[in-house]
């Protein structure tokens, strides 16, 4: 939530930022999916291979996406990063814990 926090940030204060300081907050989102989608799409990554190239599809939109908003400064652009790095991060919230065998399961 911190990287959609920022973007809104700078969305709200666009005219009032310096260049520097809303490049600040899209390279720290880059990083983010840059770790997000290098963990999600490792041979070590345990996750299925179509959510694997989902993550990887969408990291890539979010790296183009940011280039696009970097090359024509339109804050309006950052409203899709933000939808996409709140959805994301509440996926992430929302994942249940391990479900719990039956004490009889674990006993024999």
């Amino acid at each position: 939530m911190k990287a959609a926090a920022r973007l809104q940030l700078i969305k709200d204060e666009w005219d009032n930022l310096t260049l520097e300081e809303r490049d600040e907050a899209l390279v720290y989102n880059r990083k983010l999916w840059t770790v997000l989608v290098t963990s999600a799409t490792s041979a070590e990554s345990e996750l299925p291979q179509q959510i694997k190239n989902n993550v990887g599809s969408l990291g890539v939109f979010v790296m183009k996406q940011t280039m696009d908003i970097i090359i024509t400064a339109d804050p309006k652009k950052l409203d899709t990063l933000i939808s996409i790095n709140r959805s994301i991060a509440e996926g992430l919230r929302a994942v249940p814990d391990p479900i719990e065998q039956p004490e009889a399961a674990q006993a024999g």
